[in-house]
């Protein structure tokens, strides 16, 4: 009974891991090790383990890679705007002169 409890606990730890894209190489061997055990118990098991796994691995870096996107427009965005406002200024400025 020990043993399912330790493999969802060592699985549960790959998958903290692998919340950090840095630490996907210590996740995945940490998977790697789970996987293994697994395997020699169940091969069947072990196969969808592995589907989701790489699925979870891909959605994790794929929102990862959304979020620095999303990021950079924001970050481009305020710079237009702080641009824009600067520009309107400018022009104000040039109105009062003349």
């Amino acid at each position: 009974m020990s043993q399912p409890l330790d493999l969802s606990s060592r699985l549960q730890s790959a998958i903290n891991l692998a919340q950090q894209v840095q630490q996907h190489p210590e996740a995945k061997q940490a998977f790697q090790e789970v996987l293994a055990e697994l395997k020699a118990e169940s091969p069947l098991a072990a196969d969808l383990l592995e589907q989701l796994w790489r699925e979870y691995i891909g959605t994790k870096r794929s929102s990862v890679f959304w979020e620095q996107l999303s990021e950079v427009e924001k970050n481009l965005s305020d710079r237009m705007t702080e641009s824009h406002i600067q520009l309107k200024q400018n022009y104000l400025r040039l109105v009062q002169e003349q």
